[in-house]
């Protein structure tokens, strides 16, 4: 072993740059020798393959950014299931009830964002102080 702590590291930097090596020459060999030709379709604005209609610069409804919020928030919140079915056996009977707990506390939010109409797609409705 050698007596340089970084030394060991050696291997895997040479393996960083000559991955990194790799990666730019076939991006410019692909420049160099690539066929390029603009053409009407290709300097098109691409919607979906649809005739862009409207502003591309239009506003997004704040709902739209919350409910992206909530989805990030509750699929986190999923995947801490994954690890606790991977040791199901060894926590027993108390590794059960934990999640029970922790299921209970996602529900009794998922619930309160319902009530609230967090995740309500709908046209808003006429609120207390809204014309």
């Amino acid at each position: 072993m050698p007596d340089n702590y970084f030394a060991r590291y050696l291997p895997l930097l040479i393996h960083f740059m000559l991955a990194g090596a790799f990666a730019g020459g076939v991006v410019l060999l692909s420049w160099i020798i690539g066929y390029r030709r603009s053409t009407r379709a290709k300097l098109s604005a691409y919607e979906c393959g649809m005739t862009p209609i409207g502003d591309a610069q239009g506003r997004f409804s704040v709902k739209f950014y919350l409910v992206a919020m909530l989805f990030i928030l509750f699929d986190v919140e999923a995947v801490f299931l994954y690890p606790w079915a991977v040791i199901l056996r060894r926590l027993k009977m108390f590794g059960f009830y934990e999640m029970l707990v922790y299921i209970g506390i996602v529900l009794v939010g998922f619930f309160y964002i319902w009530k609230k109409g967090a995740l309500d797609w709908g046209e808003p409705s006429a609120r207390r102080g809204e014309v």
